[in-house]
């Protein structure tokens, strides 16, 4: 049967080069736009409200993006990050602690090293969470784009990694800056993802029951205050990996077929267009690198992530308590902790909510995260590159090896002696 048009775009933004592509092209424009003579034309398109009265949510079309179409793309993280739990790579114990581990590390190292850079300065008695948070999307379009040779192990570290370190950001944002928890509406959201459970053990396969769901969880954790992307990837957690005798595929492979491209073609690029507009003006690049705000960020995020990530995973292995991701190295590991780096969402988030009462702070504290953001790209995707070429000559060499011996005949491989 020949694809359909449909179909193969499908297919083709599934691919994750093109994802990533987009992802980047959308946040290029974004930057431009946003420090353009037409940088006020952005601004009203981002602070653009879009209202629903009857659920009283008026959100700007920016937070319509980055609540909501992005809980799409987290969805998608869920369903992968469940079926590399139960049936990939993480079905191992000790290779699971790892990612948990260095998500650790990579928030509470960050963290410690932006209080201490910013100590007595206004706003970092909350500012020091700014650095905490590393960007699923963003990270892991870059190692799409430049390490496609490396082995796939390290997508599934990135992914567990960033997910947990989002995780612990979520809740930190939750202490900080929620002035009251609505414990109504956060045991509404757990009803719902306790019924999405089990209508996945009955076996219920009609949208008609997911869809409801899902959107109730979405919109009671948003009214408890919690980012209710979470919802997304609550539900995919909650989602079946195993398929049954009559099913071709399980559900949660169903659903990421259908719902990555939608990801990453639509949700992940327009939260870039929306989230990367960031004005770089010549009084805030001056400030960038002698301002203890900006500094306290950068060497959070560039060096705090790095080492806090990369430190920690080097001792979990040492001691036995993890093990590294199948078929990489430390070099590897080392070269995902800068990737680590990237942080954007979340931490643009938080350096609103902590210098909300400082328009110039705020300005100054996007900034220094969107410069260190694109440093630890290009330094991770150098990195990325070298390490591809390296386990490229391994599997050359790998495969030459075995045709040597053949041709060498019998006596006269390795270990024959004359």
């Amino acid at each position: 049967m020949p694809k359909t048009p449909r179909s193969e775009l499908a297919r083709f933004l599934r691919t994750e080069t093109v994802g990533g592509s987009l992802l980047l092209i959308a946040a290029a424009v974004a930057l431009l736009w946003a420090n353009s003579p037409w940088a006020s034309n952005y601004v009203t398109m981002t602070e653009t409200v879009l209202a629903i009265p009857p659920l009283h949510l008026e959100l700007t079309l920016a937070d319509w993006v980055k609540d909501g179409l992005l809980a799409v793309f987290f969805f998608v993280v869920g369903l992968e990050l469940k079926r590399e739990l139960v049936i990939g790579e993480l079905a191992d114990r000790k290779r699971a602690l790892l990612p948990i581990i260095a998500a650790v590390g990579g928030v509470v190292t960050p963290a410690v090293i932006a209080f201490c850079v910013g100590f007595g300065i206004d706003g970092m008695d909350r500012g020091w969470a700014i650095p905490v948070a590393t960007d699923i999307a963003f990270a892991l379009a870059v190692l799409a784009m430049t390490g496609s040779r490396i082995p796939a192990g390290a997508r599934v570290f990135l992914l567990s990694l960033a997910v947990v370190d989002d995780l612990l950001a979520i809740i930190l944002i939750a202490v900080l800056f929620t002035t009251g928890l609505a414990l109504l509406w956060l045991l509404t959201a757990i009803a719902c993802c306790a019924a999405w459970w089990l209508a996945q053990r009955k076996r219920l396969r009609s949208p008609l029951i997911y869809l409801p769901l899902a959107l109730v969880a979405w919109y009671a954790l948003h009214e408890t205050g919690i980012h209710p992307t979470l919802a997304g990837v609550a539900v995919g957690l909650l989602t079946r990996v195993h398929p049954d005798p009559d099913e071709d595929e399980a559900p949660a492979a169903r659903w990421e077929h259908r719902f990555q491209p939608l990801s990453a073609g639509v949700c992940v690029p327009l939260f870039a267009l929306f989230a990367s507009g960031v004005p770089m003006n010549g009084q805030v690049l001056g400030r960038l690198f002698t301002d203890r705000l900006s500094l306290a960020i950068i060497l959070g995020l560039l060096i705090g992530k790095t080492t806090g990530i990369f430190g920690i995973s080097w001792m979990a292995v040492r001691s036995g308590i993890a093990k590294r991701p199948a078929h990489l190295d430390y070099r590897d590991m080392f070269a995902l902790s800068v990737l680590g780096a990237i942080g954007f969402t979340v931490s643009l988030l938080v350096a609103e909510l902590a210098l909300h009462d400082n328009t110039e702070a705020a300005e100054l504290a996007k900034a220094a995260v969107l410069v260190t953001s694109m440093a630890a790209s290009l330094a991770g995707s150098a990195l990325l590159l070298r390490r591809g070429r390296v386990h490229r000559a391994r599997r050359d060499t790998d495969a030459l090896e075995p045709e040597q011996q053949g041709r060498a005949g019998p006596g006269q491989g390795e270990g024959s002696t004359k």
